[in-house]
């Protein structure tokens, strides 16, 4: 795990502000001390919940997006480590294991010219080598038994999250993606549209459901590609919050039943997500509450093995919002 940077007891001292009178949750989550040996320490741990970083955008870049997403990481610690400590938020099941480190990455392809198709297929190349870090550092909290929180990043991640805990169950995994996007679109060299249909592809990803798929954005093609495999499902944004066709009850129902019968990964795309800045920011979308309610119902089943939050992208005006936006889903996750 040559990437990972330890999440230090000196970085939550900085980022912790202390009352007098209250417990922060920031004081009683655990840390590791040591890099080496990482699987053994996290399988000894009494912990259920553990945290991770990808402060990265090179998948969003690969895919002509808007970057940002690096920066949520740093936005969510600050919020999240100075939440209250109580019977609710469980601080004491959650380790903070710190993040990959892709600054290299991130300068080689902030170099390129991205509007040149060799740079393109460049970036794309990078990703690809993102994808492996992601994977053997998911892969190593799900063989130790725990539930790993991925904080992203681009929606490239999904691969990684995908491949790690697939080879950890030594079986393909079933996922629900929170999306305005399908990301199934064609194997063109890695990026953050595309790591569905890499994962489906390579055989760790069985079932597969998009739950408020805008059809705005999805075009003919990947419909048909969609409707073609039995393994895909879907629902779209305007069938549950517009046309009401699909009750918000229903519709989560819906997707439960296609992948709930195995082990399943759930990912929150933030463009999703209405009025919240993103790599794809959106005024029509899910409302917040909205997006929580859809977390607790399926972090509440046995088989949730995964939480993915990608896309966020603040601003230093915005920082706040998008640190409290992703702690609440966080909490959620482990109050479920």
């Amino acid at each position: 795990m040559d990437k990972l940077v330890l999440f230090k007891n000196s970085s939550r001292n900085k980022l912790l502000n202390k009352r007098v009178g209250e417990s922060k949750f920031g004081q009683h989550v655990k840390i590791l001390t040591g890099i080496s040996n990482i699987y053994d320490q996290l399988k000894n741990l009494d912990v259920v919940y553990i945290i991770i970083g990808l402060p990265e955008d090179v998948g969003v870049l690969a895919n002509h997006g808007k970057t940002g997403a690096s920066k949520a990481w740093e936005a969510t610690l600050k919020i999240l480590l100075n939440i209250q400590s109580n019977e609710y938020t469980k601080a004491d099941k959650v380790l903070i294991l710190g993040h990959l480190d892709f600054s290299t990455e991130m300068l080689e392809v902030s170099e390129l010219d991205i509007s040149k198709k060799k740079n393109i297929l460049k970036a794309r190349k990078i990703v690809s080598k993102i994808d492996n870090h992601v994977s053997h550092v998911v892969n190593q909290i799900i063989l130790a038994g725990k539930k790993p929180i991925i904080i992203g990043g681009g929606h490239n991640n999904a691969y990684g999250n995908i491949k790690g805990t697939s080879l950890a169950f030594n079986k393909p995994i079933n996922v629900i993606n929170f999306d305005a996007h399908s990301d199934f679109r064609p194997e063109e060299g890695r990026h953050s549209g595309n790591g569905f249909s890499y994962a489906y592809a390579e055989g760790f990803l069985k079932d597969y459901f998009i739950f408020g798929l805008h059809e705005n954005y999805t075009s003919d093609r990947l419909f048909n590609t969609l409707n073609k495999l039995k393994a895909i499902k879907y629902n779209t944004f305007e069938s549950i919050e517009i046309r009401k066709e699909l009750g918000f009850k229903e519709a989560l129902n819906q997707a439960l039943n296609h992948i709930s019968k195995s082990p399943f990964g759930i990912e929150i795309d933030c463009d999703a997500i209405e009025n919240i800045p993103s790599s794809a920011m959106t005024p029509s979308g899910f409302s917040v509450n909205k997006t929580r309610r859809f977390l607790s119902f399926f972090a509440k089943h046995e088989n949730a093995c995964y939480l993915h939050i990608c896309e966020a992208s603040p601003s230093k005006k915005t920082n706040n919002q998008v640190g409290k936006l992703i702690t609440y889903l966080i909490t959620d996750f482990i109050k479920a």
